[in-house]
């Protein structure tokens, strides 16, 4: 008999689930107790970027990924004290866009190119040219093309590594290559796939002719696509016993590392919005119905519990506060107390964050530049607090479009490193004009792969339950960090934005020249 509702007693209490979070710059495990939500043990292994690369290559190999996902998961669960026996599912939440070649043989051929490599503007120009422009693009796959995703990476291997393209056999995402690795099954599923630029989002189907854009033989490289609850497969016997676990594991179907945020913060109902403050920032939230920006600076992604995830990504945010905190040599609690001793606003003093270029809006050429530096402004606790400042405002313009788009907040629940200041917290409630929360378990992505993964094992056993009751049930607000909006500070910072909006828009122009000048 198949079961509608969540009961206490359905499972033992050492019914386990495993989840992954496969990042840039680390992996995490976390070990769930399946009956409560709880985590049972926590682990992570940090790494880098391949150096040595060109200018604006931003490469990993997969085998990084590979050998920080064995140590974490056996740390894990060591510290879960969990036995091989109690473990039911596991999930991998992985970094988005990466482009992951492999052969024949399921050989990777070359270094993943990952989100943030911005070495394919030429590329990006090539594919809005060959569908007719950019409202052509947006009108057969939801999205425009953007250095960060990943069709334009596969068309830049066909341009520069011929050798390498006539190799390639099955293109991946990082997470569908740790999933490959874990069941010897090479798929899709839709919300990491979206972010391809390949995937028709309105009707969750591969776009053969964007596909043909790049090469006539690319659709027979790209894997099958498989519904969010649907498992991948099982554990491959060989790789179960080295990780702590048993080859009936199930296996989800995992997703992108916003797909698995937006399931680990409860964004699973109309209204919630996540806003994820770490290298880069990511605001996001759930929709029953595909939501398509004409203007293409919101991402049309699908979701990974089978509904969409418009989502706005900006580049630069603790890139920006890190800058000024390590260039006064501070720890991160003396950045907060010189930021707190300087007003909201920052008497005047504002940060265009586009250190490293930005996305959202789409300015590849841009800078950082700081306006209104003047004697009285020239403090550090004014760059600190400015810096803070600036990237929220960058957020709040894609907030602001998706407000244009139909997803209008009643509530924003923080992750990342941004959201452990309480400082910050309280710019982002004055700048979003929205209460903030925070979350009782903070590694989100790697949370809502163990969710998934449960969810995933509980309708395999015939179970009917929705992720909505899994998320309500288990994601727990901190009641102490809730932080509403200072109706003083929340005029102050609208008149910021409005002047970053208009900074922005003037400079766009004079970025380009200043590229040409220091090329």
């Amino acid at each position: 008999m198949r079961r509608s509702g969540l009961r206490k007693d359905f499972l033992p209490m050492r019914t386990l689930v495993v989840g992954i979070d496969s990042g840039t710059q680390s992996t995490k495990a976390l070990v769930v107790n399946a009956s409560t939500g709880k985590v049972l043990g926590a682990a992570a292994k940090a790494y880098g970027l391949i150096e040595g690369v060109p200018p604006g290559a931003k490469e990993q190999d997969p085998a990084t990924w590979v050998e920080a996902t064995q140590t974490v998961v056996r740390q894990a669960l060591r510290k879960a004290k969990a036995k091989p026996s109690e473990v039911r599912a596991l999930g991998v939440s992985g970094q988005q866009h990466g482009f992951v070649p492999l052969d024949r043989e399921g050989r990777v051929i070359r270094a993943a190119k990952l989100w943030c490599d911005t070495t394919t503007e030429s590329e990006c120009r090539q594919l809005t040219d060959r569908v007719g422009g950019g409202k052509q693009a947006i009108k057969a796959v939801g999205n425009a093309f953007l250095p960060g995703f990943t069709a334009p990476k596969i068309l830049w291997m066909k341009n520069h590594e011929p050798a390498n393209f006539k190799r390639l056999s099955t293109v991946l995402l990082p997470h569908d290559y740790l999933n490959y690795w874990l069941t010897g099954r090479a798929v899709m599923e839709c919300g990491d796939a979206s972010g391809t630029a390949l995937l028709d989002v309105r009707k969750r189907a591969w776009n053969q002719d964007v596909i043909r854009c790049i090469d006539r033989g690319l659709g027979k490289r790209l894997p099958e696509l498989i519904q969010s609850d649907e498992p991948v497969g099982t554990l491959r016997p060989e790789l179960a016993r080295p990780l702590g676990l048993t080859p009936e594991v199930l296996v989800s179907a995992g997703g992108g590392d916003n797909m698995m945020g937006a399931i680990g913060t409860g964004n699973t109902a109309a209204g919630v919005i996540t806003a994820s403050f770490g290298t880069s920032g990511t605001i996001y939230g759930c929709a029953s119905k595909p939501v398509v920006d004409p203007l293409g600076e919101i991402a049309a992604f699908c979701d990974s519990t089978n509904r969409w995830l418009p989502l706005l990504c900006t580049m630069n945010v603790t890139v920006a506060s890190e800058l000024v905190r390590q260039h006064y040599g501070w720890t991160h609690a003396e950045f907060e107390r010189a930021a707190r001793r300087v007003p909201a606003g920052s008497e005047g003093l504002l940060l265009l964050p586009y250190l490293e270029g930005e996305r959202t809006p789409n300015v590849p050429d841009g800078t950082g530049v700081w306006l209104g530096v003047r004697p009285s402004t020239l403090s550090a606790g004014h760059y600190a607090r400015a810096a803070m400042e600036g990237v929220t405002l960058g957020m709040n313009y894609g907030l602001a479009r998706l407000a244009k788009l139909g997803l209008k907040a009643t509530q924003i629940r923080a992750t990342g490193g941004g959201a452990q200041s309480k400082l910050w917290r309280q710019i982002m409630a004055d700048v979003f004009n929205t209460e903030v929360v925070t979350l009782q378990v903070s590694e989100g992505a790697a949370y809502g792969a163990a969710l998934q993964s449960l969810w995933c094992w509980r309708r395999a056993q015939g179970d009917a339950v929705s992720i909505a009751s899994l998320t309500d049930r288990f994601v727990k607000v901190n009641a102490r960090q809730r932080t509403l909006p200072d109706p003083a500070a929340v005029v102050q910072y609208q008149r910021s934005q409005s002047l970053q909006d208009q900074t922005s828009r003037a400079l766009r122009k004079v970025f380009g020249e200043h590229r040409q000048l220091i090329a």
